[in-house]
């Protein structure tokens, strides 16, 4: 959204394409999941009266959208970019397939899944948590708007903690705001880190891959 109230903003596209232009320059294959919040949130929709499958229809249809918005932020600067969607819709963009997705990573093309699962109920955090897990991913990379996990949002309450590291067990014990526990429950199951991070300092996308930055770890028994 960029400083809009809704909707997309091009200079903040172009920004978020770079940084991840930083970090394919690393050599490293990304994949990406967008939420699709700056058009339409499914549980907003319910909770004002929507039926609830509905609305998330409607919100997976949003990510679509800024997947879109994305892969051409992403070409315009020279980075192949191909997106992937779980409720098919082959004039816009391919439908998901897993191997496929693969293929094009190992030829260094960026896929961007959108969707989410197609399925009604669960969150884009679950997608990009399910996602990862089936593309062997190495991390599952969170950017968000603060510089890692805290115990409360640091924007409300000053005196909130931020957290080095966490195990998965403490952000779900702890009931932290991390990603909802169907994600956090499917990292653990599959021993797959997640390094959160704000994707609003510029450069930060590399820092964190390459170990340096701000940022909070969660894995297993850390």
């Amino acid at each position: 959204m960029g400083t809009r109230e809704y909707g997309l903003d091009g200079t903040t596209l172009a920004r978020v394409a770079e940084e991840i232009r930083g970090v394919v320059d690393m050599g490293i294959e990304v994949c990406l999941v967008i939420g699709g919040g700056n058009i339409f949130r499914g549980l907003s929709g319910a909770a004002a009266g929507m039926e609830r499958t509905s609305a998330d229809y409607m919100g997976m249809l949003a990510t679509v959208i800024n997947s879109l918005a994305m892969q051409n932020a992403l070409e315009r600067i020279g980075l192949q970019t191909r997106v992937q969607s779980a409720i098919p819709m082959s004039t816009v963009c391919e439908p998901y397939i897993r191997r496929r997705a693969s293929r094009h990573m190992e030829k260094g093309r960026i896929v961007i899944f959108a969707a989410g699962t197609g399925n009604p109920f669960f969150t884009t955090d679950t997608a990009a948590a399910l996602r990862a897990v089936e593309m062997n991913c190495d991390v599952l990379v969170k950017a968000t708007q603060v510089d890692g996990v805290y115990s409360a949002d640091p924007r409300k309450v000053p005196d909130a903690v931020r957290y080095e590291s966490l195990s998965f067990m403490d952000v779900l014990a702890n009931e932290l705001e991390v990603m909802d526990a169907t994600a956090i429950a499917l990292c653990r199951e599959n021993d797959l880190p997640i390094l959160v991070f704000n994707l609003h300092e510029p450069g930060s996308f590399a820092k964190v891959l390459a170990g340096q930055g701000r940022y909070t770890l969660i894995e297993e028994g850390n």
